[in-house]
């Protein structure tokens, strides 16, 4: 698949191991392509986490990202940040797990497109199930920087973890 062409339209669903074509996905990171070609539909029979897959042509997928439950210590934060929040030592969070394009789609703002629909979920699931907000850990200093321009703000001392407060994704929607 290459660059979109107007008039196709973009869908995000869940992953369906006998619908959409995990094997051609190529994202250029390697641990991402394996997660998708051969572990995603475990950890959803496993109720490890949530896929969701962007296609525009069944069964090619253009992009995934994945959602699960998570916790924080709040001692991780901020202060700024965590003085807003529930005053637990540990509060639940969204982890954004893992997000990629395929290659021949990346710089098309893909990547933006599933990372808000990621956050939206995320928003709408909080009423149910609460979330204090979306955490994320960045496979490097490209992927951080992308996520920060979002307004996500590093956890300390945690590598490229980051974390948006769910007040913050409210009022982006």
């Amino acid at each position: 698949m290459s660059a979109l062409r107007p008039g196709l339209q973009l869908r995000i669903e869940l992953i369906d191991k006998n619908r959409h074509n995990r094997t051609e996905f190529d994202c250029g990171v390697p641990a991402l392509n394996f997660y998708l070609q051969r572990q995603a539909t475990q950890d959803v029979e496993k109720r490890a986490a949530v896929v969701y897959v962007a296609v525009v042509e069944t069964p090619s997928i253009a992009g995934y990202y994945t959602l699960s439950q998570y916790s924080i210590d709040l001692a991780e934060l901020p202060e700024t940040v965590a003085k807003r929040l529930a005053r637990y030592s540990v509060v639940s969070a969204t982890l954004l797990g893992r997000l990629a394009v395929t290659s021949t789609l990346q710089g098309q703002k893909l990547g933006e497109t599933l990372l808000f629909d990621a956050l939206c979920r995320s928003l709408a699931q909080s009423a149910h199930i609460v979330s204090t907000g979306v955490v994320v850990d960045a496979k490097d200093e490209k992927a951080a920087a992308f996520y920060q321009r979002y307004g996500f703000i590093p956890v300390l001392d945690v590598g490229h973890r980051l974390f948006l407060p769910m007040k913050t994704i409210q009022q982006m929607f």
